[in-house]
């Protein structure tokens, strides 16, 4: 038990750090470049690092309603946020409008589910904090997440299938494994939590690093 613990105050503090530069370089490349998809995607990456950082923090036992709320909630807004950066890489705005009114009216849902349906988040017996959720914020942030991580996969694969560079591949990979990271923890499986977010993190590096050059 004593092993485990110490492996997720690890395992955390490594995610976070290779979170945050990663964060800071789609941030900087918006900037840069002015690209409206670089925006969504550092907002989703710095939802990561925030997610992670609320990770470090159960992970030394500093827990509370309101940080398994905050938790929740990011975990959801990272999906949704990088899936906004890739459908701006489309150039259909109705498809675009629609999937920002869905967007909203999925984000409000999911808050409302939260603040209706609080989580309080415990510690197992291996000392890992995680959040117990009620069926109600299950579904509300499955409704986000589903068809975020389909736009992301969707959206990927066509830009590979169009530029046959190998780094969409990990984009593709990274995101499906992150996504299944946040469906571990809310099903209450959050050891395999950190081992899923750390190959995520290395994938979407893999991935976003040199974006720039596919494009």
């Amino acid at each position: 038990m004593v092993l485990s613990f110490v492996l997720v105050k690890f395992s955390t503090i490594i995610i976070f750090l290779l979170t945050i530069p990663l964060a800071a370089f789609l941030t900087q490349s918006f900037f840069k470049s002015k690209i409206r998809s670089y925006m969504y995607w550092s907002i989703g990456m710095w939802f990561f690092s925030l997610g992670v950082f609320i990770e470090v923090l159960f992970a030394f036992g500093i827990y509370n309603a309101f940080l398994g709320n905050g938790y929740m909630l990011s975990v959801a807004l990272i999906v949704e946020f990088l899936a906004l950066g890739s459908i701006n890489l489309i150039k259909n705005s109705s498809i675009k409008k629609a999937y920002y009114l869905f967007c909203i009216a999925s984000t409000i849902f999911l808050v409302y589910s939260i603040l209706i349906s609080p989580n309080i988040p415990i510690i197992n017996n291996a000392r890992i904090a995680f959040t117990v959720t009620s069926l109600l914020v299950s579904i509300a942030s499955s409704i986000i997440t589903f068809p975020a991580a389909a736009i992301l996969v969707i959206v990927a694969a066509l830009s590979y299938k169009r530029t046959r560079n190998i780094k969409m591949l990990s984009i593709i990979a990274g995101v499906i494994v992150v996504s299944i990271a946040g469906g571990l923890y809310i099903e209450e499986i959050p050891v395999f939590l950190y081992y899923s977010e750390f190959v995520g993190i290395l994938l979407l590096w893999l991935g976003f690093f040199n974006f720039n050059r596919i494009r």
